[in-house]
């Protein structure tokens, strides 16, 4: 199972999960899902954009799990 890291990167970075959806800017519903692992994709250009507001690489963006 693949996960996303936002928000352990967003605390470490000392910002909030507000700002990263003010930045974003995409819809609430949108973000939430994302940032919970409740989505299936996430787009790249999203991908390239988290990485560059959470000063982080892709591989440091997601987890890999055994996890299903």
């Amino acid at each position: 199972m693949v996960t996303l890291n936002a928000l352990a990167l967003l605390e470490r970075k000392g910002k909030t999960k507000y700002w990263l959806y003010q930045q974003l800017g995409m819809s609430y519903q949108n973000f939430s899902k994302m940032v919970n692992n409740q989505t299936k994709s996430i787009r790249y250009e999203n991908i390239e954009v988290l990485c560059q507001l959470l000063d982080c690489t892709p591989n440091e963006l997601f987890t890999f799990t055994d996890e299903q």
